[in-house]
């Protein structure tokens, strides 16, 4: 296959993608986008990926060869370092160093979000939505004034998250998983970044469809609770 500068390679459904889109839209760099079935992987796709995971940044050298980068925040941090564009990083190393651990904060909420998608048994819908809801009170404790993580600069920590909340604009039709419900700071937060217009495009127009039939395909409780 042909590769560009800075190709990105990624399946229809995965946050971690959603991640790196954002950064590159709010960096305002060309890129390319080849998109795969993970259930069917291309032979390509194996040998450039250590964990066979998305997403893969297959950047472009000068003198025509190319290197593969693998881990959502890695690719964050690469295109922060190498890219043009706005500071998705605040300056200050302590600072940054939070703001990466935010990051890995919003991974864990992934998992347990994992959980409450694929899950048919009841008892552990609602532990995974406990667990995520007590999290998100964590979050709450963080948060500033807004709109974004750390007031009016959008930046990685958005990006992380961004994906985390656009689940729940199919799940909140579904059932009241109540996750958000104690938490002013973090739904004014959810709200900002659905406004934001790299997090619209980071997915495929299409993105409430094929998540409606992954949740079907795995007879996920949240179906089942439906209002």
């Amino acid at each position: 296959m042909e590769t560009t500068a800075l190709t990105l390679v990624s399946h229809d459904l995965c946050p971690y993608v959603q991640r790196a889109a954002i950064a590159l839209l709010e960096k305002g760099v060309g890129f390319a986008r080849v998109t795969i079935d993970l259930s069917v992987r291309p032979d390509w796709f194996a040998a450039l990926s250590p964990l066979g995971k998305v997403p893969l940044l297959r950047v472009g050298r000068p003198d025509g060869s190319e290197a593969v980068l693998f881990e959502s925040n890695v690719i964050c941090e690469y295109l922060e370092e190498t890219q043009p564009g706005p500071k998705l990083h605040p300056a200050d190393p302590l600072a940054r160093a939070q703001h990466r651990a935010w990051m890995e904060f919003a991974s864990a909420i992934l998992g347990d979000v994992w959980g409450l998608e694929t899950t048919p048994d009841a008892a552990v819908f609602d532990g995974k939505r406990q667990a995520i809801a007590t999290k998100f009170a964590r979050v709450e404790a963080a948060l500033g004034d807004g709109p974004y993580f750390a007031g009016e600069r959008f930046g990685l920590v958005d990006a992380a998250f961004a994906p985390v909340f656009r689940y729940f604009d199919l799940f909140d039709l579904l059932a009241d998983t109540g996750v958000f419900a104690a938490v002013p700071k973090v739904r004014d937060w959810r709200a900002a970044l659905a406004r934001r217009p790299s997090v619209g495009a980071a997915v495929a127009v299409d993105y409430v469809e094929r998540l409606h039939g992954f949740l079907a395909r795995h007879d996920a409780y949240l179906l089942r609770a439906a209002r």
